[in-house]
């Protein structure tokens, strides 16, 4: 096979497809489409961390073993990840308007399936489900973004998609804990239904299809498999390395080698077939490809650092679920007042200088965070949560901007799913790698913390375990022959302290990343294949 050297250029689009034309009446508005799509995507933002929230309820209702548990949120994580570049290409060929609506009402559907579910293999199997689905929704609301707001407005769109995606994300915690606390866990996934009606009804009146004129006509099945068995095996290694295997443990190994051969067998697959899956000259976008790393390192240091962060509410300050959430506000806040910001000095001065300033802003915050402490109140934590808010803001609308204007009409699609599957991969990665070093630590400090505090013997294993949670197990502790209030006090500290040294060192590998995306940040610029179908040949 000869590769070719230069990359040829599509023909240009009608010119309906490369500027939308003025809209009258409600089918395919740009604004009322937004406020259609968002809803949708509102509703699969909250799904993903109002759910932990719900894990003890549930866990408690259905005699749920941890590993259960656990596969209620990695289920779902496993199929959104696996499912969304396809799901992606599905919108290029069929239309994003289709794919969006059939992801709502499948949505929902699983959601109330879940409700109903009395066993929790059904719970997992529905989760699995609904990631499926969410796949469907996420890169056909991209898609259809791009369609219909001409490039001077996109930014601004992007800025309220990613606004109302913060939002939801960071507003999970406090909506589930408000349910379970005064209705039930169930009710977490039954919110859906309704809502779920409302984007139906909404998306069947007001969104409009829009077809690239050379748009795909055929499917990649080879390289749905080879991507998909990749992304699967890359997901798999990292969920269990975090969750039991460990990172030295050869299994993890051979899942991520694995991962790494199907990518190469995709990669070589796509240079030969005539309609690629992903047309690998797309990253020959320097720009595209800087924004889809510039995704995976924001949220590897996002969702690495706020998993730490709500341990931190809840175990060192004893706060509830709810209360968690309100003093996680900050956060919600400024990504919500700074995203249509962000949209907006995007659109003036291009990405690159407010996607280098929200990564400095994020790592800011992140080395700050090390500075929590058991006595620290509630005016210094929010400082640096709204300045994290402030600096993810301008990268979660930027990069999505960078990805999805740089990309080809015909391709806007694969983009969204390769911005969202960006994200995915990040947000385990850092998880994983995050609680890794936070073990690492733990397992380095405790032993000598508890021999400083004047605890006599050895400490027990499972309160060692306890430490990297930050949870300090009173009521079990109290149960245990010859415990005083002063030893339980002691071995509290213990925990605290050790957590608290864990935690600084997993906020600082998180800040080092958030620098090293701010230079990366720094190769991003606006869209320039936004009109023409450029550099999608083969390699």
């Amino acid at each position: 096979m000869t590769s070719q050297t230069t990359v040829e250029k599509a023909p240009r689009e009608p010119e309906d497809n490369a500027v939308p034309a003025p809209v009258k009446g409600l089918r395919g508005h740009p604004w009322l489409t937004l406020f259609a799509v968002a809803i949708g995507v509102m509703m699969v933002a909250l799904d993903g961390t109002i759910v932990a929230i719900a894990n003890p309820a549930i866990q408690k209702d259905l005699g749920a073993t941890l590993a259960d548990v656990q596969w209620i949120t990695n289920g779902y994580l496993l199929a959104l990840a696996v499912a969304l570049i396809t799901a992606g290409k599905l919108g290029d060929r069929f239309g994003h308007r289709q794919t969006f609506l059939i992801g709502i009402a499948g949505f929902a559907a699983s959601s109330a399936a879940i409700g109903f579910s009395k066993e929790i293999g059904l719970v997992v199997l529905f989760r699995v489900l609904q990631g499926l689905f969410g796949a469907l929704l996420m890169p056909a609301a991209l898609g259809l973004l791009r369609a219909t707001f001409p490039a001077e407005k996109l930014n601004m769109a992007i800025g309220i998609w990613g606004m109302v995606i913060g939002a939801s994300t960071a507003g999970g915690p406090i909506v589930g804990g408000l349910l379970v606390e005064h209705v039930s866990w169930q009710s977490v996934f039954f919110i859906n239904v309704p809502v779920g009606v409302i984007a139906l009804v909404f998306g069947l009146v007001i969104l409009k299809d829009h077809r690239a004129a050379n748009a795909p006509r055929s499917f990649d099945i080879l390289g749905i498999v080879l991507l998909s068995g990749a992304m699967f095996s890359l997901i798999w290694g990292i969920i269990k390395a975090g969750e039991s295997w460990g990172w030295g443990d050869g299994r993890t190994w051979a899942w991520l080698g694995l991962a790494i051969l199907l990518f190469v067998a995709f990669g070589l697959w796509q240079n030969k077939v005539k309609e690629p899956l992903v047309p690998l000259g797309m990253f020959r976008s320097v720009p595209l490809t800087a924004g889809v790393v510039l995704m995976m390192l924001m949220a590897f240091a996002f969702m690495g650092g706020l998993f730490f962060v709500t341990f931190f509410l809840q175990g060192v300050h004893g706060l509830s679920p709810v209360d968690s959430g309100l003093h996680l506000l900050p956060l919600t806040a400024m990504m919500i007042v700074s995203s249509p910001v962000a949209g907006l000095l995007i659109t003036k001065f291009g990405p690159r200088v407010p996607l280098v300033g929200g990564m400095v802003c994020t790592a800011t915050a992140m080395f700050g965070m090390t500075t929590l402490s058991e006595s620290t109140g509630t005016f210094a934590m929010s400082l640096w949560f709204a300045l994290l808010g402030c600096g993810l803001a301008p990268v979660m609308v930027g990069a999505t901007e960078v990805i999805v204007g740089n990309a080809p009409m015909e391709l806007s699609g694969v983009a969204g799913g390769l911005q969202q599957a960006a994200m995915q991969v990040g947000g385990a990665l850092g998880t994983a790698v995050l609680g890794a070093v936070m073990s690492s630590k733990v397992s380095a400090e405790f032993a000598d913390n508890w021999a400083g505090a004047g605890l006599p013997g050895a400490p027990d294993p499972k309160l060692e375990e306890a430490a990297e949670f930050g949870m300090v197990p009173a009521e079990q502790l109290a149960k245990a022959p010859g415990m005083t209030p002063d030893i339980i006090d002691r071995i509290g500290g213990v925990i605290h302290d050790t957590f608290m040294s864990g935690m600084g060192l997993a906020f600082t590998v998180a800040g080092i990343v958030a620098v090293i995306a701010a230079f990366v940040a720094t190769l991003t610029k606006r869209g320039e294949n936004a009109e023409a179908g450029a550099g999608v040949g083969h390699i």
